[in-house]
This record gives C-alpha cells, sequence and structure tokens, in this order.
C-alpha cells in the first residue's frame, strides 16, 4: 500500500530528509514538503551577503525544483499540527500522512525583547541581513555593537562570525580606525557546549582583530530613540548601528500542538528523532536534547543534516521492511569564518561524555576554500 510521507519545513533538514526518502522509496509514495517561502536561502551564507561578498540570489534556490525529483512542494502557512492523527492544516488544506517529520525549525522573536526589533538589525533572516547591509554601507564610523540576545540561539558560532566580519569589512572601507566594535554575549563564552578549547579559541580569534568582548551580559531592554542598551547585570551601553542574534522560539503551531516540553522545544528520542508520537518525528532547530553536561546539543544545520539522514533511512526502513536501521551519533562540525580570506574549522562527538571532545584546527585559508565549496556543492546536491 502506498504511504505519505510530510515534510514541515524546507530547510535544511526538511530538504535533506525529503531528498533522502524519496531516494529510498518507489514512486508509488509521496514525499511532500511544507513549506510556506518560495525558495530555500542558504543559512550559513547569509554573512557573506551581510558583507557583500554575496548576493542573495547567489545563495537561494526555487523550490519548485524538488517537482523534478518526485517531491511535492506544498506553499503555505502551518496552521496547526494533529500529531495524534499526523494531520497537518496548511491554509485551510488538510494533509494527512503516515509518517510526519517535523522540520519548521526555531523562530526568530527580537519581539520579546522591548526595543529590540526597533533599534537594530537582525543577523538571522534574510530580510535583517539586507537591512544590516544597507546600514553597514551608510556607517561612516562610531561604536558598532553586534549582540546575542539570548544565551541559546542557532548557529552558535554566528555572531562571532559576524564581528569578525564586519570588522574585516571597516578595514576593507577604511573606517576601522573610527570604529569601536563591541560583542556583548548573553553567554559565558563562544561556544560553550562545545568545550573550553573551542571557547578560548574562539574569543582569542575574535579579540585579536580588536573587538571587545562582553560575555554574560543578558539583555534586558532597549531604547531606541536614546541608543541604549539595559543588561540584566545593571550594565548600560550606548551604540551607533546595532547588529544582533534575536531571541528563538518553537513556532506557533508547534506550541500550540502541546509538542514542546519544559525546554520550549519538542523532545525526541536522542537516537531516531522520533518524538513521543509514533511515526511524528522531529528534527533540527525545532528540537531539544539535553547533554550530560546539562546544556542542549547546539542548534546547528549540520546536526539538522544528520538528524534528517538518519530519519530517512528509519522511514525508508519503516516502509519496505528492509534495511539496517540507523542513529544519530552527535557527531558536528563547523567552520569559524574570521574575514581576510581565513576560517577555522571545529569538529567532534556532541553525545561523548561526561563532556564534548571537539577538535579545533587552526584558521587558514584553506578552511575558508573548504566553506566555499561547501555552499556551492550543498545547493547543487540538495537543490
Amino acid at each position: 500500500m502506498a504511504k505519505t510521507v510530510v515534510i514541515l519545513g524546507g530547510g535544511i533538514g526538511g530538504l535533506v530528509t525529503a531528498n533522502e526518502v524519496r531516494r529510498r522509496l518507489p514512486r508509488e509514495h509521496r514525499v511532500v514538503v511544507v513549506e510556506r517561502e518560495e525558495a530555500f536561502v542558504f543559512p550559513a551564507s547569509l554573512l557573506w551577503v551581510l558583507t557583500g561578498d554575496r548576493e542573495l540570489a547567489e545563495i537561494s534556490r526555487p523550490l519548485a525544483r524538488l517537482a523534478r525529483k518526485g517531491i511535492e512542494v506544498v506553499r503555505g502557512e502551518v496552521d496547526a499540527i494533529d500529531p495524534s492523527r499526523r494531520e497537518v492544516s496548511v491554509g485551510g488544506r488538510r494533509l494527512t500522512s503516515d509518517y510526519l517529520v517535523i522540520a519548521l525549525g526555531a523562530e526568530p522573536a527580537p519581539e520579546l525583547v522591548p526595543g529590540l526589533a526597533e533599534a537594530g538589525h537582525s543577523l538571522y533572516t534574510p530580510a535583517g541581513v539586507m537591512a544590516a547591509r544597507a546600514a553597514l554601507r551608510r556607517f561612516e564610523g562610531g561604536r558598532l555593537v553586534l549582540l546575542t540576545a539570548a544565551p541559546a540561539y542557532k548557529c552558535p558560532a554566528a555572531p562571532y562570525e559576524a564581528a569578525m566580519l564586519v570588522e574585516s569589512y571597516c578595514r576593507r572601507r577604511a573606517i576601522r580606525d573610527r570604529t569601536e566594535i563591541d560583542l556583548y554575549a548573553a553567554e559565558a563564552g563562544p561556544m560553550g557546549v562545545a568545550g573550553p578549547e573551542v571557547t578560548r579559541a574562539v574569543r582569542g580569534m575574535v579579540e585579536a582583530k580588536g573587538i571587545v568582548y562582553h560575555p554574560e551580559h543578558q539583555l534586558t531592554r532597549v531604547d531606541p530613540s536614546a541608543r541604549r542598551l539595559v543588561f540584566a547585570n545593571g550594565a548600560e551601553a550606548s551604540y551607533d548601528l546595532l547588529l544582533y542574534v534575536p531571541p528563538h522560539r518553537a513556532p506557533a503551531p508547534v506550541r500550540d500542538a502541546g509538542l514542546t516540553g519544559e525546554s520550549g522545544w519538542i523532545g525526541v528520542d536522542r537516537a531516531t528523532l522520533e518524538s513521543s508520537y509514533p511515526r511524528v518525528y522531529a528534527i533540527g532547530d525545532v528540537v531539544s536534547i539535553p547533554l550530560k553536561l546539562g546544556k542542549p546539543l547546539p542548534k546547528a544545520g549540520v546536526f539538522a543534516r544528520n538528524q534528517a539522514a538518519v530519519v530517512a533511512r528509519n522511514i525508508a526502513r519503516s516502509i519496505m521492511g528492509r534495511g539496517r536501521p540507523a542513529t544519530f551519533d552527535g557527531h558536528g562540525a563547523c567552520f569559524i569564518e574570521m574575514g581576510d580570506g581565513k576560517a577555522g574549522f571545529g569538529s567532534g562527538d556532541f553525545y561523548a561524555e561526561p563532556v564534548p571532545r571537539m577538535t579545533m584546527r587552526k584558521p587558514g585559508r584553506v578552511w575558508h576554500l573548504g566553506k566555499v565549496l561547501f555552499e556551492k556543492t550543498w545547493l547543487w546536491r540538495w537543490l
């Protein structure tokens, strides 16, 4: 009997799941991707758009291309999810599935910090990045502040990459000597879940560029008219240009479906990514997987991609009745762009106990070229 696999979300996790399920199943089985956007934008390259090294069109691909592979695309907002029946409502249209994969990601929520959305520009949406790029081009010097508005956010390296790329950009424009760059972080150190070696290395990379780093500064509110930041520790700071990583939360239909636990995210089996509902899986930024050290697995594209491959293989195995089961092992890797055509690279086992085992490679041009190649091959392979 033909089965239907519905995947909510056309981001990294959703695309890999759809491609891998389609590749493993005969064509009588349906594979459906639900996504509100017309095109996929490769998130790992957004910071290159910020500095003018990419255009949005270069890192975007229309999702309609999936039809050539036998993958259906339903465009629209997810209105409601019924996990017990594996049903979803999309723009009033009901979709029923035999297997449901929730890959809706983390929703940027700058409105959770009073004044933040009006005061600066988000680094985590295409529209926000384009506005930030325009503001950077107008910027002629002063106090440029980057900040993380909450201690947990997707792509843990991004704010540190952004600070270093912006510093390089200011030097290219010959305004660095009249620009102070400050990075305020809600967390205690860069990429803390990756361990002290990575934290020290990334902090050293940032501070070597003359960027002033302020850890453990939890933002509570912003006064846009006075250009003033207020932090929970009593500190205040001024800015001339503000770029920020917004707070994140699970999308409304996920919250409304009762899928989130105390963490505010979907809880899943850490090996199979199956939720508490049979044949309902969740992957990527919308899930929370606790680690032994007391923090959750970071929200990053590499984990979404690896989790998607596991889920796709297990769905195909369940439908076809053959093959070996797959498990997610917690391994991940990350490029860390630092400007001037150089990058670092970290990789390791995040499921290792009592703490993740990570290796940080010496920054250089080879890792930057590696990320460029990764960008090109990713877009070619999955779209």
